[in-house]
């Protein structure tokens, strides 16, 4: 198989910025002046066999989106011998317009740089364009140490079992720092009702106990394979404030199928220190409110199978129950008086009866009628040439101006920039 390896990129203009929105607030944004993660995940993937092309998406708020392109740009072109496509907001521009002409109409709140879900998307679009069969999701703040890592990735997908169901989305499993896979979440007396570390490693040391692939219950979403025929069915949930991997399992098994877990498939994962725990567990309240009433909704809907919390048991089962709010509640003011932050946790619970409820109310539904729309979208910009000859157009203009500033010694896609010209007349003559 032929995957695009799909790599997301956060960046802000401040060190402790945080979004406007829960959609727009991640959890480890790259600050403008700092050098982050990527270098270090790229030159990883110098040393991974087989490595073809990547995908970067950079997300940025809109003033310093220029600068965040360019200091990607800047970064991907230490390493010729890698073959990247940056995309920001010219990209994702052409895309829109081509949508447009294709009378998909806007998608702005689906496929864009805002929001871990709309950022999936958008990476889904761009392979669909480009014509791959598979893609491979992963974080910039993981390093790759396996030199057989896409071989890995590959195994089994797109294969059937031996029951006849087909393996078209799959998962590996993060170590962390201390070369360990379990999560290192701390079991103190205020998260006495909130045991996901907890109830993960439950889950995770029986599935390295089974076979090298099984059903998974989690999912790792900077380790993550897809085969085409899951993407092109089955987009990503705008609307999920993160936790858009584990999201999308439950978004397959809704639509008839699953994610499997590969138990020989992984990397390191080593994030930045989380500037406030406060603040992530204010996203986890919003996260897990708007999964429990969503997978409520599913069950109204005929066409959709029943997830019950019942069959994700012990993670993330607990966490999709009717009694979550009353956990939120009770975690957040525990925490307000055993940690640090306490006026962060102090907000969370404010938020579980307030702005993460109406969020959850107002959002909900708004996943399945996108689904409506996601199949024909993928059906129709599935190696449209106008957009493939855009995006390879774009790629050459900005590696021309990065050799104009001194910046590129070897063109990213393997093509001599003395040879533009032709390039172009070549594109335009397909």
């Amino acid at each position: 198989m032929n995957p695009l390896v799909i790599i997301p990129t956060f960046i802000s203009a401040r060190a402790r910025k945080t979004g406007t929105s829960p959609v727009n607030t991640y959890d480890h944004p790259t600050p403008l002046s700092q050098s982050g993660e990527l270098e270090r995940c790229l030159k990883a993937l110098t040393r991974v066999d087989g490595i073809g092309q990547i995908a970067i998406l950079v997300a940025a708020e809109p003033h310093v989106e220029v600068k965040a392109f360019e200091k990607v740009q800047h970064i991907a072109n230490e390493f010729p011998s890698l073959h990247t496509l940056i995309i920001g907001g010219t990209e994702l521009m052409l895309i829109r317009q081509r949508m447009e002409q294709l009378n998909l109409g806007s998608l702005d709140e689906e496929i864009g740089l805002v929001g871990y879900g709309a950022i999936r998307n958008l990476g889904l679009v761009v392979a669909n364009i480009l014509g791959f069969d598979s893609v491979v999701f992963l974080d910039d703040d993981e390093v790759i140490e396996d030199p057989s890592f896409l071989l890995k990735a590959m195994y089994g997908l797109g294969k059937l079992t031996r029951r006849g169901i087909p393996i078209l989305a799959k998962t590996g499993y993060y170590v962390n720092a201390q070369g360990t896979y379990h999560s290192m979440s701390q079991s103190k007396w205020y998260n006495h009702y909130w045991q996901q570390g907890a109830a993960f490693n439950e889950w995770i040391d029986a599935a390295m106990q089974g076979p090298r692939l099984s059903r998974s219950n989690h999912v790792c979403g900077g380790c993550l394979a897809l085969h085409r025929e899951a993407f092109r069915r089955l987009s990503f949930d705008p609307w999920i404030v993160r936790g858009e991997d584990l999201d999308y399992l439950l978004n397959l098994r809704m639509y008839g199928s699953d994610i499997w877990f590969d138990n020989q498939w992984s990397l390191v994962h080593l994030p930045p220190r989380t500037r406030s725990e406060g603040l992530r567990f204010r996203q986890d309240i919003f996260r897990w409110l708007y999964e429990y009433r969503k997978v409520e909704y599913s069950r109204t809907q005929i066409d959709l199978q029943q997830v019950k919390p019942s069959s994700l048991e012990p993670y993330p089962g607990p966490f999709l129950e009717p009694g979550i709010t009353r956990r939120i509640k009770r975690t957040a003011f525990l925490r307000s008086l055993g940690r640090p932050d306490k006026s962060a946790y102090r907000k969370a619970a404010k938020a579980a009866t307030g702005g993460a409820t109406a969020y959850a109310q107002k959002n909900c539904t708004k996943y399945f009628g996108f689904q409506h729309i996601w199949p024909e979208l993928m059906a129709r910009t599935e190696n449209d040439k106008i957009l493939h000859t855009a995006l390879l157009q774009s790629a050459v203009r900005h590696q021309i101006i990065g050799e104009t500033q001194g910046q590129v010694q070897e063109a990213q896609t393997g093509i001599d920039p003395g040879a533009t010209s032709e390039i172009r007349l070549n594109l335009a003559d397909e």
